[in-house]
């Protein structure tokens, strides 16, 4: 691979100024840095949208979760703001297996650039034999747990890293005699994207309980939860610590959303 990779340093405006370059000759370019960092490339990010160009960025360290560097390079606000240019497309995968068919969608579609969020942590590979299809992220959004078919007494809305822990606040209220259903949020652009059928079978309108999950703010998501519906989240800076103090910490654990869970079925 000698000359295919490029070494900006700490020019993440330039890195990606050139990938719009490289992509309007004919090259398909990535580039990559901390998610954090996207404050610094967003100009050319914006301007990759405006020129329909297919630049792939891959964003790693995406949440609290990269741990004991601190407030100054934990994004909290970044998805919002990356959701927010408009052409855009946001993945945030939870497992290998949505990495791989986030990359898929993402190559395939050569008129928006696609911000890939990625982990600083390990998370674990679902069970797929267990849990919804991963083909269901081509949709940008789909029923990961839970029965399809059947009428959910609250949804748990969740991204990236939050997925198995609204996996584990499912476990939770099933044992509990709880109808739960878990919803992979991959791309919220994708899913936009769909049909009212299908985002209605995904998020029933009957079903008003309603929790999101994302280690980012609360902006963007009433869509999906309703102004009404609870979020566990941060509406906060970081913190230096490990990850798991920090997750503890801020409240987004199985039990914090099981809690959510039980207080949204309550106020319907």
């Amino acid at each position: 691979f000698g000359g295919r990779n490029l070494h900006f340093g700490i020019r993440e405006h330039a890195m990606a100024a050139a990938c719009n370059g490289l992509s309007l000759s004919g090259i398909r370019p990535y580039c990559a840095t901390f998610f954090v960092f996207s404050d610094y490339l967003r100009p050319s990010l914006r301007l990759s949208s405006i020129m329909h160009q297919g630049v792939l960025y891959v964003l790693t360290h995406d949440s609290i979760g990269l741990g004991e560097d601190g407030p100054t390079h934990q994004p909290v606000e970044h998805l919002a703001a990356c959701r927010g240019i408009p052409g855009v497309r946001v993945y945030r995968p939870s497992d290998a297996n949505e990495v791989s068919e986030a990359y898929r969608a993402a190559i395939s579609d050569q008129h928006h650039p696609s911000v890939l969020v990625l982990t600083r942590q390990n998370l674990p590979t679902l069970d797929r034999s267990k849990y919804g299809a991963v083909e269901g992220t081509s949709k940008g959004g789909y029923v990961l747990a839970g029965d399809p078919k059947a009428a959910p007494q609250v949804i748990l809305v969740a991204t990236g890293s939050e997925v198995p822990i609204a996996l584990e606040a499912h476990d939770q209220l099933t044992a509990e005699g709880i109808a739960s259903r878990v919803v992979s949020m991959v791309s919220c652009e994708l899913f936009d994207a769909q049909d009212k059928a299908y985002r209605d079978s995904v998020l029933p309108p009957s079903c008003k309980a309603r929790v999101g999950v994302e280690a980012g703010i609360r902006q963007g998501w009433d869509k999906y939860i309703g102004s009404e519906g609870e979020f566990v989240g941060m509406s906060s800076f970081g913190a230096s610590a490990p990850f798991q103090e920090l997750y503890e910490h801020f409240g987004i654990t199985p039990n914090g959303v099981a809690a959510a869970a039980k207080r949204s079925i309550a106020a319907q």
